[in-house]
């Protein structure tokens, strides 16, 4: 099994070493499409996956979810979240086990979803449905000090429910002088690049697992699409997602370095656990 670069103990001494005053961007990969995002002391946690839920689940299936990577942290050890997202239904971003203790050690956060999945996540997390914060796409709220924006995902359609709303989606946060993007689980679709060029987006979050028949699941983005939708767009830095967690559910990252390479576009490959920071005088 895959080993985080930092688990436990040393991945909370890494978070609790950052100057909360610094302006600089600071992320940990958590595995899977989960990342966790500091500026000046204020954490935001996109998408986090931090329990073995569907390892259990599918134990005794035709489909098990064996997993290839370490926990990083356990999620009730995870203090001083501000706000936290959910893209989409599935478990590895809407996971009980994780969201539960999560809520408890930090009963003041946000959670932030689609408005169309309100009664779903409800649900899952035994909330009441008032409790999410939901958008739809080309929405925004604002929790300070990060401005959230909600852009459409392809999971791998544009799912919406009766009443037009998507079921899948991505988010724009916006925060003193930073701009990223998680795409959340999607494929390219009619339309994304220039909803993405209304930022200018320092970072970038995007699966890179691609999609296969044979494994039953819903598909994402190859490498090599992610790379030349990264470089389309004009996104400054790209950090590869959604691997190295499921055996059966993977790709290795060099179809997307080798795709970053020939289109001159710069990315920025993690290990689970690694902590990277960018500032505006060093960023792209």
């Amino acid at each position: 099994m895959i080993k985080p670069v930092q688990k436990d103990r040393p991945f909370l001494a890494d978070l609790d070493a950052v100057d909360k005053a610094s302006s600089d961007l600071h992320v940990w990969w958590l595995g899977q499409s989960g990342f966790l995002v500091q500026w000046e002391g204020h954490r935001l946690l996109f998408d986090p996956y931090l329990s073995d839920s569907l390892t259990k689940k599918y134990a005794a299936t035709e489909k098990p979810h064996v997993r290839m990577t370490e926990r990083v942290i356990a999620p009730e050890h995870l203090l001083g979240i501000d706000v936290v997202t959910t893209s989409h239904n599935h478990t590895d971003h809407l996971d009980h086990d994780t969201l539960v203790p999560l809520l408890t050690t930090n009963p003041e956060m946000h959670l932030v979803g689609p408005e169309a999945n309100r009664s779903f996540i409800a649900n899952r997390i035994k909330r009441p449905e008032s409790f999410l914060d939901g958008l739809d796409a080309g929405q925004s709220i604002a929790l300070e000090p990060f401005k959230i924006t909600a852009v459409p995902a392809a999971h791998e359609d544009l799912a919406k429910d009766n009443r037009g709303r998507h079921h899948y989606l991505g988010f724009i946060a916006e925060f003193g002088d930073w701009i990223i993007y998680h795409s959340g689980d999607t494929m390219l679709y009619d339309g994304m690049e220039a909803i993405l060029r209304q930022w200018p987006i320092d970072l970038a979050f995007l699966p890179i697992n691609g999609r296969r028949p044979e494994r039953r699941v819903a598909g994402n983005l190859w490498g090599r699409e992610a790379a030349t939708l990264a470089s389309t767009v004009g996104i400054k830095d790209v950090i590869p997602c959604h691997y190295e967690m499921f055996a059966f559910n993977t790709e290795s990252p060099d179809e997307f370095t080798e795709a970053c390479r020939r289109l001159g576009q710069t990315k920025t490959v993690m290990k689970a656990g690694e902590h990277k920071h960018w500032s505006k005088s060093t960023s792209p």
